[in-house]
């Protein structure tokens, strides 16, 4: 989360970053049956989500309550690869940032207001806010109710509904700079903060959906912009991107494997 802006092997704790890497990163086994034998072939995600539009929609599930209540450090890196959807929109989330309870970079620390009120609620719902006057920025709520947890939507890249996306951008291009960043994010998706407190796990409106594939590497590092938190925030490594696409956001070099 910006201004005033979160482990399945674990991330170290608020003093570090993670010392293994994502449990989801790794090879897929797909089985393809024949008439006579079936075979297990082994996977790789490319940087880029490879399928079609028009097949994707039926691939797609939504991702279960129980998916996000969960730890917003156990939770960030599993948002990586997974597709957020509106209308026509399908976006790959390719980076994200969690927030925690008593993180003094997050929206809950200053307890349940009429502005961060959706935070505290279960996970699994939306939680959107106006930056800077300008930005809406998505974050999923994480965690138990009650709990004020969040993983902040920092970048995507496209897989259906370029034009939309491109329309509400007023950017005519397909290159990164399309949606990296969280307040692109926002746009891209057509959100306001009305769109806080919506399930994302209930068909219809904005979506959390996975497509059957998973991330083969990440990287980490700090967060972005939380300057005012106690050092050992700003230091901490809740930062997660997938490696090796050029769809994350500034800075860049900041972001490292795994230990």
């Amino acid at each position: 989360m910006k201004t005033p802006t979160r482990r399945s092997k674990r991330v170290n704790d608020e003093s570090g970053g993670p010392n293994v890497t994502n449990p989801r990163v790794a090879l897929v086994l797909r089985t393809r049956k024949t008439k006579n034998c079936s075979k297990t072939r082994a996977v790789r995600v490319k940087p880029e989500y490879p399928k079609s539009p028009t097949s994707s929609d039926s691939e797609m599930k939504l991702m279960p309550p129980e998916f996000f209540q969960i730890d917003a450090l156990d939770l960030a890196p599993r948002l990586l690869g997974k597709f957020l959807r509106r209308d026509n929109v399908v976006l790959r989330i390719t980076e994200v940032e969690a927030y925690r309870p008593n993180d003094s970079a997050c929206h809950g620390r200053f307890g349940i207001t009429p502005r961060t009120a959706p935070v505290f609620g279960a996970g699994g719902h939306a939680y959107v806010y106006l930056c800077y006057g300008l930005h809406m920025m998505l974050n999923i709520v994480a965690d138990k109710e009650g709990v004020g947890a969040a993983v902040l939507i920092r970048s995507c890249s496209p897989v259906a509904g370029l034009e939309t996306i491109q329309e509400r951008r007023g950017l005519k291009t397909e290159k990164p700079v399309l949606l990296n960043g969280p307040g692109k994010v926002g746009q891209a998706l057509g959100l306001s903060t009305e769109w806080s407190h919506h399930p994302l796990y209930s068909p219809g409106g904005l979506e959390l959906l996975d497509g059957g594939e998973e991330v083969e590497k990440i990287v980490v590092g700090p967060r972005v912009g939380i300057d005012y938190a106690l050092p050992q925030h700003v230091n901490a490594l809740w930062r997660f991107a997938i490696a090796d696409t050029p769809w994350i956001s500034a800075p860049k070099n900041t972001l490292k494997p795994p230990l």
